[in-house]
């Protein structure tokens, strides 16, 4: 069985400060949440519109933080809950030196959700690597909810609902998902069965334009190319 670590949210707040929060008790669930985005294609005579891909929407998730100090006591002078709920209530604060809230990410162990995620592996694309062991992002919203007060009115229980989004600059998406497109240069070694019309389908999505690839790697019959050989797909718009 797999040693239970105690998870931590660490803050980036840029110019290389990082800061650990661990929290108090570790969730009792995590919620994960990703959707995708279509656009409806409107053709006359279809029983019901084609529905073009737009781009996938942040992911977000959401987990219930607990924060108990009646150990410390509940009578008179009794400590706070708010020494540790604030601590994680400030990373949607906006910061003096950057302007924005903390870019946060969320650490529990190395089996977190997501750890064995793969891209797809494609023809021209290398299939990118997505597998992950935290989750990093931004915070959404987060809702405290103090349920345990001392006779003098100090808050000794919260929960706190943290909702993060995913935070992922375009560099590090495109190197992840090793996405390919016709207006890019490939590489591509020719196996049994291949065509320079299957090769152009498979890169251009179009076979008619085989004539792009044979014309660029000097090809004049195309029914004659030897299995092995290399060949540039072009670039084209």
């Amino acid at each position: 069985m797999q040693n239970v670590t105690q998870a931590t949210i660490f803050a980036d707040w840029g110019n290389g400060r990082t800061e650990p929060y661990p929290v108090q008790y570790n969730p009792a669930e995590l919620t994960f949440e990703k959707s995708a985005q279509y656009g409806a294609v409107n053709l006359p005579g279809l029983d019901a519109p084609l529905q073009q891909f737009v781009r996938n929407e942040a992911e977000q998730l959401s987990f219930d933080l607990f924060f108990d100090t009646t150990d410390k006591g509940m009578g008179p002078g009794a400590n706070s809950v708010t020494s540790e709920t604030d601590k994680i209530f400030r990373l949607i604060r906006v910061d003096g030196t950057s302007h924005a809230p903390a870019v946060v990410t969320f650490c529990w162990n190395d089996k977190f959700p997501g750890s064995d995620l793969s891209a797809p592996q494609t023809r021209g694309g290398n299939g990118g690597n997505l597998n992950r062991n935290s989750f990093r992002g931004v915070i959404k919203n987060i809702r405290q909810r103090f349920t345990l007060f001392s006779s003098e009115g100090i808050p000794l229980r919260a929960t706190l609902s943290v909702t993060m989004l995913e935070f992922r600059p375009l560099e590090t998406q495109l190197r992840e998902l090793g996405l390919s497109s016709p207006d890019r240069t490939h590489g591509h070694v020719l196996e049994t069965g291949d065509t320079l019309s299957s090769v152009a389908n498979d890169y251009y999505g179009q076979p008619r334009d085989w004539r792009e690839v044979a014309l660029d790697n000097g090809i004049e019959d195309p029914r004659r190319v030897p299995v092995g050989r290399t060949i540039s797909v072009p670039a084209i718009t």
